[in-house]
């Protein structure tokens, strides 16, 4: 009887023992997979019906075709019958080269604060097979803003939908699915941008209006179809879209990346499957990338004019601010200085730092970011008092504008260091909550790499060997400097 007791929990245990498998961290997990809650209803469970149909869709999408790179995607979330050929239209023409699809979602289900990325899942099954989780999806959940909800993943048809288009038109590619409750879409935008790759999609899956007559639908959607691909955030209180936040939050980032919106197509349930009575709203909206955007990547040359144009205009309203006055600069017609980018401002004083405030990410023209960042400098750095009237015949102003951070993948710590350029990396260190950033030029201050991230970690308020934890994300980017 023992024996058999013995035997029973051993097979127990043995049969537990085959779904683990380790992370790529080295920690080991459970997979759990996502089954599918809508096939058979939203779209065919059978898989050669369902291939046969999608392969369908995509061969007869009509629609604008866009010239560039689509990088986001607005698309519907329906059943195939009703908007699978709006749908079709959008994704008949990604790039096959795409390798990690973020899709953002609502929440139709249940409600939450933050973006949800469910723990411990490993891939969502379709009947076309299981798509897998990025890991970029495990890093992403550390991010200010992420949580855990999993309940409300298990019924969600918001991001389901999607995959079956996404297994039909790509070769290989792995998801990271969000599903946003109560959050701020711009933060969320913000928090997302660093992990975009070259081969990154971003897809925001909403539908539009529901259940109104099939004319006054049209009326209704008509303001999504101009404010969307405009980026006109103003225009979106007038849009209805059950998701808003996913749309607004793929919005934020085509401005702050510097992508084209285009209307491809736009029906409803009443030109596809349904009466005329109460329908519902379908868009397949692209943000496309163009050459801009990829300079935004690139080294940032500005013109000498435009470098001294920009520390004047530093030094002019630090100077009419302590006066009271507004700042008499004349203005410089000039395309630099009105790019949208990231910058920062030092000022030194007796060779010794006297402020230093920036903005990482490109939100607003350089000008503006100049003019901002040198009176946040000045009188609004925690770390010194504000800057007197006296002050201003010895202090040295410098300017960095920076390129878009973007995320460094390593193996490890020695990995790292390997890949890590002293003078060149401006580094961003992010674990949870806390965030810091050096600038290039800290590498002069730090005569290794190990004693650079090691202050960096203790800048952000971390432990001094977060850079060496597999949950911190590591960001570089690189600055134009220069000074008076």
């Amino acid at each position: 009887m023992m024996k058999s007791m013995v035997a029973i929990i051993l097979s127990f245990f043995l049969a537990l023992m085959q779904f683990v498998a380790p992370t790529c961290a080295g920690e080991k997990r459970t997979d759990k997979v996502r089954l599918p809650a809508v096939a058979g209803s939203f779209y065919p469970d059978d898989p050669a019906t369902l291939k046969r149909i999608v392969r369908k869709y995509l061969t007869k999408a009509d629609g604008r075709r866009v010239s560039g790179r689509i990088r986001g995607l607005v698309s519907p979330h329906a059943g195939y019958i009703y908007s699978g050929i709006v749908a079709a239209a959008g994704y008949s023409q990604i790039d096959q080269k795409i390798r990690t699809v973020i899709v953002l979602a609502p929440s139709h289900h249940i409600a939450f604060r933050g973006a949800s990325i469910p723990e411990g899942l490993t891939a969502y099954r379709t009947p076309l097979g299981d798509v897998r989780l990025s890991t970029l999806a495990f890093r992403l959940r550390h991010s200010p803003g992420f949580t855990s909800v999993p309940q409300a993943h298990e019924r969600e048809h918001a991001i389901e939908v999607q995959l079956p288009f996404l297994q039909v038109a790509l070769e290989m590619f792995e998801i990271v699915p969000i599903l946003m409750g109560s959050i701020d879409p711009e933060m969320l935008a913000r928090a997302i941008i660093p992990f975009i790759g070259k081969n990154t999609l971003i897809i925001a899956s909403s539908d539009l209006s529901h259940y109104y007559s099939y004319n006054t639908a049209r009326r209704l959607d008509r303001f999504c179809n101009e404010a969307i691909p405009a980026i006109d955030f103003s225009k979106m209180a007038l849009c209805e879209a059950c998701g808003k936040l996913p749309i607004l939050t793929l919005m934020h980032i085509a401005k702050i990346e510097g992508w084209k919106g285009i209307l491809i197509e736009y029906k409803n349930s009443g030109d596809t499957a349904g009466n005329k009575d109460r329908v519902v709203g379908y868009a397949s909206i692209a943000f496309v990338e163009d050459v801009r955007s990829e300079a935004r990547r690139a080294k940032i040359r500005l013109k000498s004019e435009e470098r001294e144009y920009l520390l004047q205009l530093a030094r002019s309203t630090i100077t009419a601010r302590l006066a009271d006055k507004t700042p008499r600069l004349r203005e410089l017609d000039s395309p630099g200085i009105k790019e949208m980018r990231g910058c920062f401002v030092t000022i030194h004083k007796d060779g010794h730092l006297r402020g230093c405030i920036g903005t990482i990410l490109p939100v607003q023209p350089l000008c503006q970011c100049v003019k901002m960042n040198a009176l946040n400098a000045a009188f609004n750095d925690p770390r010194f008092y504000p800057l007197r009237k006296d002050e201003l015949d010895s202090i040295q102003l410098e300017i960095s504008v920076l390129t878009v951070p973007e995320v460094l993948r390593f193996k490890d710590s020695d990995d790292l260091k390997r890949k890590l350029k002293p003078n060149i990396h401006g580094v961003i260190l992010s674990r949870g909550r806390n965030r810091a950033t050096y600038l290039p030029q800290v590498w002069e201050q730090m005569p290794t790499k190990e004693e650079f991230l090691e202050s960096l970690c203790r800048k952000g308020a971390m432990n001094s060997n977060c850079w060496q934890d597999k949950d911190t994300i590591v960001e570089v980017y690189e600055a134009e400097v220069f000074s008076e």
